[in-house]
């Protein structure tokens, strides 16, 4: 079972909750918010097994729920409270485009400035697109490439990729349909805008964020660049599931480096950072003049049609989806939704925002927890935008395991790899060398220790021994997991060439294996 935070934790949380609730007593009840929302969450920790969880939820514009469940570190007795740190992946992205909406505000640049005006060497695979990429551009996820188009230099981290490498790398990612025809999530050009905002405001991209979002909304916990996890304490560790067990994956050293995804993915927050982050996107009054109401606008403006997925509709009731500056914008249950969610390796958030009535909700949670994070967010909105409805994170539950049972029937599910076994090194001997990708560098395939080992040089996470699998071959890597094992093809001529793929139909988007293309340099060392 999960660890919780102690008694004392949990009623000093509880009280907190009441006490907002007394003040504020939404009519979206029938009872007090803080019951609702303590059952929600207790149910989603019981089902999923959580180490760990931080929400809040604001109401009409006002904190009215404020929760926290677990152990920073599973084991370890250190309770999450509302000041611990979590990795808010992907909802880093708002705040990098609010960011470049003060710098808008500023006269320091424009929405539909080239990004060439500010780094020169930025270049895309065509040199058309090159010449006509906007700094909006960056923002709505309309380049052309494909989903998660280069992720593998900025994840798995640590790596020794820096954004420089990231902007050099973008000229050899072969689109895969043209520009701003479609809707395709990439990361890389937020680390783009990252350096664009660097670039116009003259300081480097962190420093910008705490003068310009951080500091101006209190938010005096969150973290970004380089700092000193051993000083700054109080901070949640990513977990996986283990033999029943949540286990630390990838834990913090003394210190957190300068991350080359800090724009797109690497800001750390507190509960108590990101409630105020709600506060003042849904009142501009409590910070005025932070944002002008164009550039708030223009945040939460729908700049380009999103697929319509199919659990959307069901769940939602939703009819439109789009994304804006940093923000997905959507319907639900006839009222409008802004939201985004954050994933990494041991670490989910979600936030979502109703702004015409002033609600908010933010989950923070230190494991793999998508079905935490998609059931308990569901439910919690629910209450504001159907009260009748009686659905809660069970039922939700119950309906994701519904849909992969629904995958699984359809033959959607990774291939047994049980019967696989050590490479020979006699019969691989004519792959054996190093190879180069244009954009992820330098790799090795070769023998190590009695075993064939392939090793990408900038990405020490991606080294791991070469399997045989009947005529086929595969990485199992050191320390990622098997959904992120990929086949490993040699392709045979004058000059030999490898390439991967992913062996799991439903593997993380951003093991990009099909965009990688090795050929081969030479013998090995």
């Amino acid at each position: 079972m999960p660890s919780r935070a102690s008694a004392h934790s949990r009623s000093r949380l509880l009280t907190l909750g009441l006490a907002c609730t007394l003040a504020i007593a939404p009519s979206a009840w029938a009872a007090e918010p803080a019951d609702t929302f303590n059952r929600l969450l207790d149910q989603t920790v019981a089902h999923e097994h959580l180490p760990g969880i931080a929400m809040a939820v604001v109401d009409d514009g006002n904190p009215v729920f404020i929760g926290t469940r677990g152990e920073r570190r599973a084991g370890q007795g250190e309770a999450i409270d509302p000041d611990t740190l979590f990795k808010i992946a992907s909802n880093s992205k708002a705040m990098t485009a609010a960011l470049l909406a003060r710098l808008v505000d500023r006269g320091l640049l424009r929405w539909d400035d080239p990004v060439i005006k500010y780094l020169p060497q930025f270049r895309m695979h065509d040199p058309w697109v090159t010449q006509q990429m906007q700094v909006r551009d960056l923002l709505i996820h309309n380049s052309g490439l494909g989903l998660g188009a280069g992720d593998l230099m900025l994840w798995p981290e640590p790596n020794r990729f820096t954004r420089q490498d990231i902007i050099a790398g973008l000229a050899h990612l072969k689109p895969v349909t043209s520009f701003r025809s479609g809707y395709a999530y990439d990361n890389l050009m937020y680390v783009v805008a990252g350096e664009v905002a660097a670039a116009a405001g003259g300081k480097p991209y962190d420093q910008l964020l705490r003068e310009e979002v951080f500091s101006p909304l209190g938010m005096d916990r969150c973290q970004v660049g380089a700092w000193s996890v051993a000083a700054v304490g109080n901070v949640a560790q990513p977990h996986a599931r283990k033999d029943g067990r949540n286990v630390v994956r990838g834990a913090d050293g003394d210190t957190s480096a300068d991350l080359t995804s800090m724009a797109a993915g690497g800001i750390r927050c507190s509960l108590r950072d990101m409630t105020r982050w709600m506060q003042v996107l849904l009142d501009p009054a409590l910070v005025p003049g932070w944002l002008s109401t164009a550039q708030r606008r223009a945040l939460w403006t729908a700049h380009m049609p999103m697929p319509l997925g199919e659990r959307q509709r069901r769940w939602d009731n939703a009819h439109v989806s789009a994304y804006g500056y940093g923000w997905r914008v959507s319907d639900m249950d006839g009222q409008w939704k802004v939201a985004h969610t954050g994933t990494l390796s041991g670490m989910y958030s979600s936030l979502a925002l109703l702004p015409d009535r002033k609600v908010g909700v933010v989950i923070l949670i230190n494991s793999d927890a998508e079905d935490a994070r998609a059931a308990l967010m569901q439910a919690a909105l629910k209450t504001y935008t159907a009260p009748d409805d009686t659905a809660d994170v069970s039922h939700y539950l119950a309906l994701l395991d519904q849909e992969r049972t629904g995958r699984r029937e359809a033959g959607q599910v990774r291939p047994d790899t049980g019967a696989r076994r050590p490479a020979s090194l006699r019969t691989t001997a004519a792959a054996h060398g190093r190879y180069r990708d244009p954009w992820l560098g330098e790799a090795l395939l070769c023998p190590a220790q009695g075993a064939l080992r392939f090793s990408v040089a900038k990405s020490p996470m991606l080294r791991g021994q070469v399997m045989q699998l009947g005529e086929r071959w595969l990485v199992q890597w050191d320390t990622l997991g098997a959904d992120a094992e990929p086949w490993l093809q040699l392709q045979p001529g004058a000059t030999p060439a490898l390439t991967l793929a992913a062996i799991d139909p439903e593997i993380d988007f951003s093991y990009d294996y099909q965009d990688l293309h090795f050929t081969r340099t030479g013998d090995c060392p």
